[in-house]
């Protein structure tokens, strides 16, 4: 089978569509090597700094106009290279696929969130408007669509109106770097590094607003533990909102920020933390919580949402609005070595339904069907 994806975010993006996009290339090159794989993007070097697998073909924009305007070829030029590599399927993995696909090469879109739909005060008004345009349009052209949580598949029928006999779900899994031990070596450098105390709390994602940050810290000012909090995510305005509830509650020495920290490093932060608490408003999967969960950590999460089919019933759910709850949880996780222990135990084996193996098998399924039904 001759595959193509956009991929784009794969080069570009260093946050979760672009590690769904390295994630599901590697996983399909290296579970299901006999397909050729066309990667589809606006350049080669971007900030991701990510090297494809060697067999895969790249495929960028030639000749003008789209020479100069890589971004226009994206989305309404790089059909016809589609055509003329006689593509079997084209497979967009960010919510966008090009403008004159429809018709001409078979398509899957996947389909991340409608997160600026739910909760629009997270968004200016343009991304909003951008945003619904494309999805709209995306849901319409693919032939299939696979929503990466049973979650999203809901929303995409509620909000974006798609139509729900085209829609598959396929789970996403985490890098197999969490899956690798880590030894005390590295553990002790990262430790060094980054000026990380004995036991802590830990969050790894944006810092941004809907991912609830907040409410950690009101929590620890009602905790009964003392443990410090490590939050590692991108920048944003929201941190000073941090700042300033961090000095209100003397949380000084009891918060570490950290910005722009590698991959490579993350599994053994994860390994040498105490819990992780990830009380986000709204996600499409979550894939911190199954991060956390294949590298040994108990989870402490919110209610609703995608994140009970992510944590199962190894992790401890909150209302992600209440911080005398999420006080409690914590505290009862952190006091309580057994139950800690029973947590661990849980989140490795939930961590296992959402292996290389089973995703590779669920997208090529989808995909076969995909160009069933085209014939």
């Amino acid at each position: 089978m001759r595959i193509g994806f956009d991929a784009k975010r794969a080069f570009f993006n260093i946050r979760g569509l672009g590690n769904y996009s390295r994630d599901t290339i590697r996983v399909l090159e290296s579970n299901v090597p006999e397909n050729e794989y066309y990667l589809f993007t606006p350049g080669k070097k971007g900030r991701a700094g990510w090297l494809p697998p060697a067999s895969c073909k790249i495929v960028t924009p030639s000749g003008f106009p789209y020479s100069l305007f890589p971004a226009l070829w994206r989305s309404y030029g790089c059909h016809k290279e589609m055509e003329s590599l006689h593509l079997d399927l084209y497979h967009g993995l960010s919510n966008e696929i090009p403008y004159g696909i429809k018709g001409k090469v078979p398509s899957v879109i996947t389909m991340h969130d409608v997160i600026f739909l739910k909760y629009p005060e997270f968004y200016p008004w343009i991304d909003r408007y951008t945003f619904r345009k494309k999805y709209t349009h995306s849901c319409l052209a693919a032939d299939r669509i696979i929503a990466i949580s049973e979650q999203t598949k809901i929303d995409l029928i509620e909000w974006i109106g798609a139509d729900e006999s085209k829609i598959d779900v396929v789970y996403q899994g985490c890098n197999p770097m969490f899956h690798q031990e880590v030894n005390e070596e590295k553990k002790q450098q990262v430790r060094e590094r980054y000026m990380l105390p004995s036991e802590f709390m830990l969050i790894v994602c944006a810092i941004e607003r809907r991912k609830n940050h907040e409410i950690i810290l009101e929590a620890m000012h009602r905790c009964k533990s003392d443990l410090p909090l490590v939050i590692i995510g991108r920048s944003s305005e929201y941190k000073q909102t941090l700042l300033s509830l961090i000095e209100k509650h003397g949380l000084q020495n009891r918060v570490i920020l950290l910005h722009d920290v590698p991959t490579a490093d993350l599994p053994a932060i994860y390994k040498v933390a105490s819990l992780f608490v990830y009380p986000s408003h709204f996600e499409g999967f979550g894939i911190p919580i199954l991060e956390a969960m294949t590298s040994g950590l108990p989870v402490i999460t919110s209610k609703g949402s995608c994140f009970a089919e992510t944590g199962g019933d190894a992790a401890r759910y909150v209302n992600q609005e209440d911080a005398d709850e999420l006080a409690a949880v914590m505290d009862e996780v952190l006091m309580d070595s057994a139950l800690s222990a029973q947590m661990i135990e849980k989140g490795y084996k939930q961590s296992f339904k959402f292996s290389d193996e089973s995703i590779a098998k669920s997208l090529m399924e989808v995909y076969a069907k995909t160009i069933k039904e085209r014939k």
